[in-house]
């Protein structure tokens, strides 16, 4: 699949319900593909984590993750929709990362209506900006499409848990209204407020997100396509099974001295090397040699 703003919207209007995995870096990467995952998400809570050992408090810069979308985008032939935050600005500073994240090789964007510095959208104290400056930023980015810079753009809101569900309503219905591809309430705390969202919100895409542990509840593709949603997200499972199977693996290796007696913790060596590619590898030493 040509990684591209239109393979993503054609997946869509086929009417597929899509789910894309959070990845952060190549690893993840290549193994969200070989999973057979048709979008992946460019996660900026695991970015922030598995580069800074840093939580989403707003540390992550544009251009930490414009490089780690590069290295991602370089390893899946599948779309990739990358989070850029609140944009990194103002509407220049939107129109710039946008650029950026499209030279990358990205295929879309979440752009989101936190004040600056923005915090996980699950955690507590977060701050919204007047609705009017968060849509002059997502204009600014829609009107890149005459300059061919083409990306499917998911209008994010953190108003639901500030300002309440309506405002969070009205904020998606005018980003809809703008000509966004998709909008994302964000933060729903249960089934009842998902419904409401997506009932009212009609006429665009609609993203969940599905985080272990988070405020809104924890439901499947098909229930969640059940109560209208188009693309879910869940940016979080591959950053957390991967901390607590290196956690594990390392409390053995400390405690015994060696995984010797633990090998079905790990991938083997050389059930590692498809993973990368090694033949592939291979193939291109001998023919250049």
């Amino acid at each position: 699949m040509d990684s591209s703003a239109g393979a993503i919207r054609k997946l869509l209007s086929s009417g597929a319900t899509v789910n894309m995995p959070g990845v952060y870096d190549a690893l993840t990467t290549r193994l969200a593909t070989r999973a057979g995952f048709e979008v992946l998400f460019v996660s900026g809570y695991s970015v922030s984590a598995s580069r800074l050992g840093a939580p989403d408090f707003g540390y992550l810069t544009q251009s930490e993750i414009t490089d780690t979308a590069r290295g991602i985008c370089s390893n899946t032939a599948a779309p990739v929709i990358v989070d850029a935050d609140t944009g990194y600005g103002n509407p220049l500073s939107c129109i710039r990362t946008a650029d950026l994240l499209h030279g990358a090789g990205a295929a879309g964007i979440f752009l989101e209506d936190q004040v600056w510095p923005k915090k996980c959208g699950h955690f507590a104290g977060k701050k919204v900006v007047e609705t009017d400056e968060w849509l002059g930023k997502l204009k600014a980015i829609i009107d890149q499409r005459e300059r061919g810079v083409d990306l499917f753009l998911v209008a994010r809101t953190d108003a639901l848990s500030t300002r309440g569900i309506d405002d969070a309503i009205d904020r998606a219905k005018r980003a809809r209204d703008l000509g966004v591809d998709a909008i994302f309430v964000e933060a729903p705390p249960d089934i009842e407020s998902l419904e409401k969202v997506a009932k009212e919100v009609d006429g665009v895409v609609r993203v969940a997100n599905m985080i272990e542990g988070g405020r809104t509840p924890l439901l499947s593709q098909t229930e969640l396509r059940d109560l209208g949603y188009d693309l879910i997200v869940t940016p979080l499972t591959a950053l957390f099974a991967a901390a607590k199977a290196v956690e594990d693996v390392l409390a053995v290796l400390r405690r015994e001295g060696t995984v010797r007696d633990h090998q079905d913790m790990m991938v083997s060596f050389e059930g590692f090397e498809p993973i990368v590619d090694l033949d592939g590898h291979k193939a291109l030493e001998v023919r250049y040699r």
